[in-house]
Order: structure tokens, then C-alpha cells, then sequence
């Protein structure tokens, strides 16, 4: 179990840094990082489909639904790059929803939130909404903004926040269906990049466009 964390502790560390570095090296690493994990993870859900008892028609509008959901995922976060706050800003929102989820969770227990994953709970999923708003308070993000778009802000870090649970929620609800664990093996300790991104793939682009129609 301490040899499994140490893998899970230096894999994001240097999923991190490789994101880091990108950001701020230029643009078109940037770009590059996110085609690249954007098709890996294309590759990884089309790989899940694939063990899911389906009709070969159905599975062929899969693979072209994942590849829309994934590209306008990609294009969200490119198109936000130079939007660094707002990128930085949305992604600290999941980062915190996630933690919340899991000190709350862990913490409190209680009734499970779905059979689809039976490690989340109800009072984990209020602890992930609580939790999203704390980005507001370190960023001060809307500190200078007006009465009205300050309770936009607000409620838009809840959608993120339940975006990003929803997003979870639906490649364990696929990952249920292929009788599978983890959607690869490329990263030791946490499975597949999409086990990792499963939530911010379907959170980024809903926060993105939130700030788009609130400014």
C-alpha cells in the first residue's frame, strides 16, 4: 500500500510538471500537451468501449461522440490559454472539489451517491461543493466585480464543481459496464490518464463558457 501511494505521489508530481512546464514555456507546447492527452485519453475510452457489449453501429457513434467531447475539451483549454487566470482559476476549482469530495467523504461517510461508484458518498459530494468555492478566496477573483456577477462567480465554481463529479461519475459508469478497473496503465499507481482527467475533461470546457457568457 506505501509503495502503491509513493507511485501515486511521484506520478502527479511529475504530471504537474510536465503541465507546468508547458504552461509557461510557450503556447505550442502547450498546445502540443493537450492534443497529446487529449488523444491518449480518446484512445483509452474508445479502448473501454470496445470491452461494452454493444451493436457495432452504436459503437461506431461512440467513438465519434468521444471524439467531439474530447476535441471541444481541447479546444476549450487552448482557447483559454492566453485567459491564464481564468484557466488557473477553473482548474484549482476542481482541484479543491476533488479534495473536498475526498476529506468530507472520508471523513463524515454516510449514504452512498450512486451504485455506479461505491466509494462516493452523499455528504462527499456536499463536501466537493463546499470546497470549489475556496479558488474565490485565494484568487480574489471577482473582488473588484459587481453585486451581481460576484453571485455568478459563485454559483458557476458549484457547476464546475458538478460537472467535474458528473464527469467522474460517467467513466465509472463505463468502467462498470467494460468490468474494468482503470481506463489504462500508463501512469503507475493511478491507471489510465483518463482515471485522472476524468472529471476536468467535461469541468473545463462547462467553466470556460460560464465565463465567457457571465463577462
Amino acid at each position: 500500500m506505501i509503495s502503491e501511494l509513493k507511485k501515486r505521489i511521484i506520478t502527479s508530481i511529475v504530471l504537474i510538471g510536465i503541465f507546468l512546464f508547458c504552461y509557461f514555456i510557450h503556447a505550442y507546447f502547450f498546445y502540443a500537451l493537450i492534443v497529446i492527452v487529449s488523444l491518449i485519453s480518446w484512445i483509452e475510452l474508445n479502448n473501454i468501449f470496445k470491452k461494452i457489449k454493444l451493436k457495432k453501429s452504436l459503437k461506431n457513434i461512440n467513438v465519434f461522440l468521444s471524439f467531439i467531447y474530447l476535441s471541444f475539451f481541447a479546444f476549450t483549454v487552448c482557447y483559454s490559454y492566453h485567459e491564464k487566470i481564468s484557466l488557473i482559476f477553473i482548474l484549482l476549482v476542481c482541484i479543491f472539489s476533488d479534495i473536498g469530495g475526498y476529506i468530507i467523504g472520508k471523513t463524515i461517510g454516510g449514504k452512498k451517491l450512486t451504485k455506479i461508484s461505491p466509494k462516493k458518498t452523499i455528504s462527499g459530494s456536499i463536501g466537493s461543493l463546499f470546497f470549489s468555492i475556496i479558488p474565490l478566496f485565494i484568487l480574489n477573483i471577482y473582488d473588484n466585480d459587481e453585486y451581481l456577477i460576484k453571485i455568478f462567480i459563485f454559483l458557476l465554481c458549484l457547476l464546475i464543481s458538478l460537472a467535474c463529479q458528473i464527469g467522474d461519475l460517467f467513466i465509472s459508469y463505463l468502467k462498470r459496464k467494460a468490468k474494468v478497473k482503470d481506463t489504462g496503465n500508463i501512469l503507475p499507481g493511478h491507471g489510465g490518464l483518463l482515471d485522472r482527467i476524468d472529471g476536468i475533461i467535461l469541468a473545463v470546457p462547462v467553466g470556460i463558457v460560464g465565463l465567457i457568457i457571465i463577462y
